[in-house]
Order: C-alpha cells, then structure tokens, then sequence
C-alpha cells in the first residue's frame, strides 16, 4: 500500500526537503517531471497539495490519452464521404400521418416510464459574461426565466401530454426522469439554483446530478501545464466525458432499474430545445436504431458547428468539429443540388438506447482518443498556450451499428445562446427572438392577433412551456383574443 502524502513528502525520513523519490521517478517516466520545478520554493503545506494532487492523476491513463490524441489529429479529406441525402429523413419526405404516428409511439414510450432525459451542463457562461452555470442565465424573455426553467418546464408539460394520451382506465400520473451533468465547476451552484427555485414544479427525486471528470491540461510538448506551483491545470473532460461519467457513478444501471430504454441527451444553451420530443422518440423507435441524431442543413460553410459525415466509402456515421474539417471541404459543393457536401450540422440533440450506452461507457475510453483544444490556460505565468482535451458526446457514434438523422427546421428547434450580446452571432438576443417570432407563429395560427409598439421583426410573444410543448392546444387560450407584443402568454 502507497504511504499516505504527509509521509511521502519527508522522502526517505531523513528531513530532507527534496521531493519524494517514488513519485518523481513516475513523473520521469512519463516526461512530466517539471511538476516538481518549484518545489524548493513551497511551504510544507503547498508541496503537501501538490503530492496529493500529483497522486490522484492517472499517469498512465493520462501519458496514453495524450500520446494517442496528438498522434490522431487532423481528418484526412479521403478518408471521409458525404452523406447521402436519401438516408436522412428530411423535413420535405415526411408527411403528416407519419408525424402523428410517431408523435403517438413517442408518448406511449414515455408514458411507459422508457424515457429519460440526460442534460449536458457542464460548462460555465464565461462567454456570456457571466460566472454561473449556463443553464442560470436568462435570456431577455418577458417571463425573465432561465435556460434551466425553461426546460423543466417543457418536462412538465411532456409528462402532462403523455398522462393525457393514456386510455380511460389508465393511472394519470407520468414521471421522467432528468439527468443532468456537471462539472466541478458548476456542480454546487447548480444544485443551489435547482434548490432554490423548487425543481421549477418538479419533484426533486426525479432529478439527478452527477459530475463528469476533469482531465490535465497540457502545452504544446505534452507536458502538464501548472495552474499553482502546488496544482497542475485542469479542465473538464468534454461533454463525451458523459459517458464515462454515467458508468462510474453506476447511474446507467439506475436508469435500467427504473425501466428506462431510450435516453434524450442535448445540450444546456439552445433555448428551444424540444426536451424528450415524443415525435423523434417515436422515429427513433419505428426505425430500430441505437442512435440518431436531429440535424439541420448548414447555414454557410464557415458556420461553426460540427458535421455528419461517413467515415470511408460506406462506413460507419460520424460527427467532425468544425475546427477538424479542412476549409476546402468544408465549402465544397455538390454539383447536382447546388448545396454543400457537407451540409448535415449536428445540433447536440441526440437520442441513445441504454443498450447501446453501456456499450459505448467501456468502448470510448479504450480508445484514448480525445480533441485537442488550444486555449489559454491560466497557469503560473499568467496565461500559457496549451490544449484542453476533450471527447464530445458525438464521438460515440462511430460505435453504433445503426444510426439514424432526422432533419428538423432551424427557426422551430435551434437558438443556441454561445456568445455574449454584441457579438455576430448565437447570442441571448438572437436566441430570444428566434423564441419570440416562433411562438409568435403559434399564436396566430391559433386565432390571437398581436399588436406591438415596436417593430414585430424585433419583438413577439412568448408561450409558456407550461401552456404549449410545440404549439398545441392554444386555440382555448388565444382564438380570438388580442396580446400586446412583448409579453408572456401562460393560464
């Protein structure tokens, strides 16, 4: 058994003030002995944090991670393909009967207790100019709610709509869980905003947090970047660390234990986000896969979202980052529609059987295979050039022996809310007026009428997620009646 740091730290007893010998030879080992550099200038104290922190680094994990990452970088042009048109189920194909249809299966599964829903929220809104959790930020609704109450709210209204499809007879009440990641970083004040705000009407036993892994960072080298003489650098692991994640906090077997058999992911920062959308349920399960993927058609070619692409003639569905995509393949062309080759943008807005889950939770990780993000890190020098390393959760798809994508409208299912007001775009304004003008259509095809004193371009009126999943049931609430823009229309 490894001798407890506070021993370790006096090496071999003899009052001497170099580092402990065992672990200086491990870091040796692995090149990443400059940890130990400034050593002779900490207290006691602080050599005893940097041991323990030292410690409790996978060194062999971490020296694989990081010589596997840097040899894999880059997406060789040959050795990815376009995909094919006709293997996504495109907004234009699908006709109503097939909606409907699966809007029912999608609701029966959730009425069942199959689905779960798992939110990615590890990430902080530094770029949104705020220190809090991404999910506490609002943006600029008449309601004033947050990311996070908007979509606990869409929850309760799915478990209403499920509890109201179930036959005469049948018990009313619908749970679905909600699952949500963080880091730790955003941990304890997100179970402090959940807290305070009630669940925002949910129980607070059908929410579960749980933490995905933080990973070294490293320079340019390979070599640990120091945060502190006395703490190596490190950030969270990526959103694909949620699967990793869900295996060590045994949650995957959770989920089976409450019947659970598809799981909902998305991201925390799109702001009509359709949370466990019973029509993609539904095709999800009418067509038998163990993945898939909503999608919309690239904007432009710089556009900065990640694409689907087949990895080899005929092979399996993946996803390249928008930074890994060389330029030239990312303008390209197809000849014979006149859009880009490239054009499926994947919106974080996937749908997993649990099956496939715990496949993926053993398989991501003995690949060793991260992305390499060069950032600046703070460190002892201020601020250093170096790489975060991360795995996103579409690096899973290349895993799935079946994977299905499903087309939806841009202006009806994706507002993300990345950068701060001021910026080009993707920003709390730009959101909150996709959220506007969308349940603005919503109103007026119920029958309202809207008057406004500013230009209705710029403004428009919001529907409660409370009143409305997706624009139904309004005409009760707005046939015939007259909303002055901006406002929230709720019961």
């Amino acid at each position: 058994m490894r001798e407890p740091a506070t021993q370790l730290v006096d090496g071999n007893n003899d009052g001497s003030s170099s580092p402990p010998q065992a672990l200086l030879e491990r870091l040796k080992d692995y090149g990443q002995e400059d940890a130990f550099t400034l050593w002779d200038e900490l207290s006691p104290d602080e050599r005893d944090l940097l041991v323990r922190d030292i410690e409790g680094i996978d060194l062999p994990r971490i020296d694989r991670i990081v010589r596997c990452s840097f040899q894999s970088q880059g997406v060789p042009a040959a050795a990815i393909e376009p995909v094919p048109e006709g293997s996504v189920s495109t907004v234009e194909e699908r006709t109503l009967e097939e909606r409907e249809k699966w809007w029912k299966m999608g609701l029966k599964a959730i009425s069942d207790g199959k689905l779960a829903v798992l939110l990615l929220s590890g990430g902080q809104g530094t770029r949104l100019g705020s220190s809090d959790p991404k999910g506490c930020f609002k943006i600029g609704l008449p309601s004033g709610k947050s990311l996070f109450q908007l979509q606990a709210e869409r929850i309760l209204c799915l478990q209403k709509l499920a509890a109201q499809s179930l036959s005469e007879g049948s018990a009313g009440f619908v749970h679905i869980h909600w699952y949500i990641m963080t880091s730790p970083f955003t941990d304890d004040p997100t179970r402090k905003f959940f807290e305070c705000h009630k669940y925002f009407g949910l129980e607070a036993d059908q929410v579960t947090f749980f933490q995905q892994g933080t990973i070294p960072c490293v320079s340019k080298d390979g070599r640990f970047i120091m945060e502190t003489p006395y703490r190596v650098a490190k950030a969270p692991d990526g959103n694909g660390g949620v699967y990793s994640a869900l295996k060590s906090s045994r949650l995957l077997e959770d989920m089976a234990t409450r019947g659970v058999k598809y799981l909902d992911c998305y991201g925390v920062d799109n702001a009509l986000v359709r949370v466990g959308d019973p029509t993609f349920l539904g095709y999800f399960i009418d067509k038998g896969v163990a993945a898939a993927a909503k999608v919309v058609r690239k904007a432009y070619p710089q556009e900065k979202v990640g694409v689907f692409v087949r990895r080899g003639k005929g092979g399996p569905l993946s996803v390249v980052e928008y930074s890994e995509l060389d330029p030239s393949l990312a303008g390209a062309i197809n000849q014979g529609t006149g859009r880009l080759r490239f054009c499926w943008s994947n919106l974080c807005l996937h749908m997993f059987t649990l099956d496939f889950l715990n496949q993926v939770a053993s398989g991501l990780e003995k690949d060793s295979i991260y992305h390499l993000a060069e950032k600046k890190i703070p460190s002892i020098h201020g601020q250093t050039m170096g790489y975060k390393l991360e795995q996103f959760i579409f690096d899973a798809f290349p895993y799935s022996p079946s994977t299905a994508l499903f087309e939806v409208l841009r202006e009806e299912e994706f507002a993300p809310v990345k950068n701060a007001n001021g910026s080009n775009f993707d920003t709390p304004d730009s959101a909150r007026l996709l959220v506007l003008r969308l349940h603005t259509r919503w109103v007026v095809a119920a029958g309202g009428f809207l008057t406004h004193s500013v230009p209705l371009y710029a403004t428009g009126v919001e529907v409660s997620p409370l009143c409305s999943y997706a624009g139904e049931n309004l005409e009760a609430i707005c046939r015939g009646r007259t909303f002055h823009a901006p406002c929230e229309i709720t019961f």
